[in-house]
């Protein structure tokens, strides 16, 4: 699966009513709660890689995925342009990049 396909397959499930889709069901709870919801995913993914748990690090991962790219939709964003953000970067070293910011 790639970034593209999950992000085709969560605009699908956006679509839906939400007692259907749990996609939906966030979505129509408004960008403030999907952005929680983000949040959350991106501490349970913290706490799997601090404990060194691999399986459950691999989990929370596709969740914080999963949940970035429904942010990303919320947005009316699509992982291309962060991947277009991501090559305009290679262009100069990490230290550089947030000197910049």
């Amino acid at each position: 699966m790639t970034l593209e396909e999950l992000q085709d397959i969560i605009a699908t499930r956006a679509k839906a009513s939400a007692q259907d889709s749990w996609t939906a069901k966030l979505l129509a709870q408004g960008n403030d709660k999907v952005a929680e919801k983000l949040g959350e995913e991106a501490i349970e993914t913290v706490i799997e890689a601090v404990k060194g748990n691999k399986a459950g690090l691999t989990s929370e991962a596709a969740d914080l995925i999963f949940h970035l790219l429904v942010v990303l939709h919320a947005n009316e964003l699509h992982i291309s342009d962060v991947l277009v953000e991501l090559a305009r970067r290679q262009n100069q070293s990490g230290l550089a990049e947030k000197a910049a910011r």
